[in-house]
């Protein structure tokens, strides 16, 4: 896709917006969904490491309707390993640098607590598509 121009980013924005509406209006995703980046560049940073302790945290807590999914390059190698949160009720959060300590204290803080761990936040959708 080329540039786009004012109006076709305005456009394309609008239907996002339209789209996580009707996902929170359909009940879509009952369960949290954590995405491990397990390209190439997430393993060689350790995400394999990361994907582990977040399942063993997970199980340590007996943290119920979590899926927990691998995925391949998230397009940030500089930010590896990547973890992407989905939770419902809250925003989808993209965490970067996540080693096994950080991943831990996702569950616990993010899954369990409903609290953003804010110093690994890479990214996170824009306030006015969550309102």
């Amino acid at each position: 896709m080329g540039a786009m121009t004012r109006g076709q980013l305005q456009a394309f924005r609008a239907e996002k917006q339209r789209e996580v509406t009707a996902q929170r209006e359909a009940g879509v995703g009952s369960s949290t969904v954590i995405i491990v980046g397990t390209g190439t560049c997430g393993i060689a940073a350790g995400a394999e490491v990361t994907l582990h302790a977040i399942e063993d945290e997970i199980a340590k807590h007996a943290v119920a309707n979590v899926v927990l999914k691998r995925t391949g390059c998230m397009g940030l190698c500089a930010s590896e390993p990547s973890v992407e949160v989905v939770k419902p009720g809250m925003p989808g959060i993209l965490y970067g640098k996540v080693d096994a300590a950080v991943g831990r204290r996702i569950v616990q803080e993010h899954i369990i607590n409903d609290q953003l761990v804010g110093e690994y936040i890479f990214d996170k959708p824009a306030a006015d598509i969550m309102q």
